[in-house]
């Protein structure tokens, strides 16, 4: 038995996975000696099937040239005839915020066609730094992992600290290789990169902060030359898949809003239950802090290491505006008469929308929270591929996710925008969208972060005083 090459297909390429499948690869696959990776599958990113990862990043030098042409990636709409096709023994999951349902649904489809299914564990794939590394995880999508990334990175550079951030891949260019290893550092860089709206949700705030940023494809390139500019790098992860490194600290984030969603998705109840830190987010948008504390019960009782420390974090919305013939930032008064009394279309992060499941973000928030007279159902002005949106992502109502993973879909987003009949436009999503789709009616930005009260940071400070003492 230990002698029989396994065919294998790698189920991922996913917009939930982020590049999962390719760092598993990378990193086991490629090098495992009775192992032939015939291709992989993927799914909800638009126009995903049909590309090619590159034969330069299927370590060849290592496995015998075993993939001289590279290796082509699939719909998993067509998985059962891709296994008897290439004669698949074998199929490894490879991305992330799946409710076990999925999950086992996948394993059901893969078994019923003859073959095993297999999920590895984050020791088989996380590659070790030499430089301490703090890893930020969650249990869901959008429960405010960036946030998080973003307080600690300023908390650090605070305490005299160089940080470079790694961010979770988001592989959407058609040729792979452009993304092999990215390094951002002013905003331009996203022009540079070509970056989609999903990207740039997860990129442009770090830059905007001053936090040396790192992406791409290729996660063993990019841990060392993160390593080479700072003294502490920290990954920030995507969706809530575990983390591509091997971490000295690992903080898992979760949401108050979704509580027993740790226990319900893959792989999300992972990183619980490696977590040396835990937040529960969004505290402040529950009726009572007790039912934040009975989540934490719950989790100590049922998930958590031994004296993990929880702490309750605080998601803090403000409005932002600009006039948009000088820039200025408008003031508070001004801010407040284009939303207060008005009809509003509210735009939200895409991601926490749809496979988040997520029915509203921090742009209805923050609607609400300023008196807006109305908020706008979206629905009817859907254009293009947001109509498919709204039909598979029945739970949207009155959100419009900011979709944009490529060129077609941004000029969708764009015209669905100028359908809606509102006064003004509320984006709850990270980026400045006003510099990727023209608006014509007045946006206020919804600007979000992590907030802490004296005794959560001290727990916060705790956790993270071994890395200041580095």
């Amino acid at each position: 038995m230990t002698d029989q090459v396994e065919k294998l297909i790698i189920l991922g390429a996913a917009v939930s996975c982020r590049g999962r499948d390719f760092h598993d690869f990378m990193t086991y696959w490629s090098i495992q000696p009775n192992v032939v990776v015939q291709c992989f599958t993927g799914t909800q990113i638009p126009g995903i099937e049909g590309r090619l990862f590159p034969a330069e990043m299927c370590r060849n030098d290592l496995n015998g040239n075993r993939y001289p042409e590279g290796l082509m990636i699939y719909s998993e709409q067509d998985l059962e005839a891709l296994i008897e096709r290439f004669g698949a023994t074998m199929c490894a999951l490879a991305y992330s915020d799946l409710n076990y349902d999925t999950v086992q649904s996948l394993a059901a489809r893969v078994n019923a066609a003859g073959c095993k299914f297999v999920q590895l564990p984050p020791v088989l794939t996380q590659l070790r730094s030499t430089k301490p590394l703090i890893a930020v995880c969650a249990t869901r999508t959008g429960t405010g992992k960036s946030q998080t990334t973003r307080f600690i990175a300023e908390h650090l550079q605070k305490q005299g600290k160089t940080v470079a951030v790694v961010r979770h891949p988001m592989p959407y260019d058609e040729v792979l290789l452009n993304q092999r290893c990215q390094r951002y550092e002013v905003l331009a860089d996203l022009v540079k990169y070509r970056c989609t709206i999903e990207e740039r949700e997860e990129y442009e705030l770090h830059i905007e902060e001053g936090n040396l940023l790192f992406a791409g494809v290729d996660y063993e390139m990019i841990l060392r030359e993160a390593e080479a500019s700072a003294d502490v790098v920290i990954w920030d992860g995507g969706n809530n898949d575990f983390s591509f490194y091997a971490p000295d600290l690992t903080i898992c984030v979760a949401d108050a809003l979704r509580e027993g969603h740790e226990e319900h998705f893959y792989p999300g109840e992972i990183n619980a239950r490696m977590a040396d830190l835990v937040i529960i987010n969004k505290v402040n948008s529950l009726p009572s802090l007790e039912q934040a504390k009975m989540q934490a019960d719950h989790l100590r009782n049922t998930l958590l290491k031994s004296n993990t420390p929880v702490l309750y974090g605080i998601s803090a919305v403000s409005p932002e505006a600009r006039d948009p013939a000088t820039g200025k930032l408008l003031s508070s008064e001004e801010v407040d008469e284009l939303v207060r009394g008005k009809r509003v279309l509210v735009i939200d992060d895409g991601p926490t929308l749809t496979h988040g499941g997520m029915p509203f973000g921090a742009g209805y928030v923050l609607a609400k929270q300023m008196g807006a007279k109305e908020i706008v159902d979206p629905h009817r002005s859907a254009k293009g591929s947001l109509v498919g949106v709204f039909k598979k992502f029945k739970h949207l109502k009155n959100v419009l996710p900011a979709m944009g993973y490529g060129a077609a879909q941004v000029h969708d987003l764009e015209n669905t925008v100028a359908g809606v009949d509102c006064d003004t436009i509320i984006a709850g999503t990270p980026i400045n969208l006003e510099s990727v789709i023209a608006m014509k009616k007045p946006c206020v930005r919804a600007r979000y972060c992590l907030q802490l009260d004296d005794e959560n940071m001290n727990k916060m400070e705790n956790a993270l005083g071994p890395f200041v003492a580095s």
